[in-house]
């Protein structure tokens, strides 16, 4: 059965695909929050629905103190990570950490994770911009689907999905942010432009050109090196993340046996 707080996943991820593609579709749109200059404000409106969600699961005490403690916790340790890659081709140590944590604690903690710790890396290190928006959603949704990663694999067919899902998230955040930039950033006199009056498909052709031919030096040092990083820690670290939420759960059932026998 699902949660409340799942059905929050869909509309949040319905905001951020029309946050990314709306050009494709409603070229000459008008609405305030479709215009590149005004983007930064869906950042607005992502993040208090990615911490909606969180409430409700501590509501429905599916989650406790100590768990908003461990988000409070993650998040900077991400935070701290993004900045050490900050500048560096394709290496960004954050993604494995995001993976691995939302393979533990599912996707609905993965998808608040991922959109506080970019976030608060901003507020950090004056990375705030229209671009935010996008790389918080980007951040949830490699951290949510990750959550939906089958609990029943595990040993050395866990590692290798993770492996896979690692390399193919790492390459799809690379797509994702040109996507938000292209349209504003090549310009209106080229062959790879973004054209309002064309078809969707064939702006995505020349949006893939683009795409390939500017970003594969940082997608696949990226993919590569979240590869590495999961092949060397992911073993040690869900051991360490499912011991804390087995701590935590054996708490919060506690908790809602006492409720069920009062």
């Amino acid at each position: 059965m699902f949660k409340k707080s799942t059905f929050l996943l869909l509309p949040i991820s319905l905001l951020g695909l029309l946050a990314f593609t709306w050009p494709l579709f409603l070229p000459e749109s008008n609405f305030f929050l479709l215009r590149s200059e005004n983007a930064k404000w869906l950042a607005t409106i992502i993040l208090p629905l990615a911490i909606l969600v969180f409430v409700l699961e501590i509501n429905s005490h599916s989650l406790d103190a100590k768990s908003v403690a461990l988000l409070g916790i993650f998040a900077a340790l991400i935070s701290a990570l993004r900045l050490l890659g900050a500048g560096a081709i394709g290496i960004e140590p954050i993604w494995f950490l995001l993976i691995l944590i939302a393979r533990v604690f599912g996707p609905n903690f993965g998808l608040t994770l991922g959109i506080t710790s970019i976030f608060v890396s901003a507020l950090i290190s004056g990375g705030v911009g229209p671009w935010l928006a996008f790389q918080m959603m980007a951040a949830g949704w490699v951290a949510m689907f990750a959550g939906f990663i089958p609990r029943k694999l595990s040993g050395k067919k866990e590692i290798l999905t993770l492996c896979i899902y690692g390399a193919s998230a790492s390459m799809i955040f690379g797509v994702l942010m040109d996507l938000q930039l292209w349209p504003w950033l090549v310009g209106a006199d080229s062959q790879l432009s973004f054209v309002p009056p064309d078809s969707v498909f064939a702006n995505l052709h020349r949006f893939l050109i683009f795409h390939f031919a500017t970003s594969m030096a940082w997608d696949l040092p990226r993919a590569i090196f979240t590869i590495m990083l999961l092949i060397t820690t992911a073993k040690p670290i869900l051991t360490s993340l499912n011991r804390a939420e087995s701590k935590l759960g054996l708490k919060i059932n506690a908790h809602v046996n006492q409720q069920m026998g009062a």
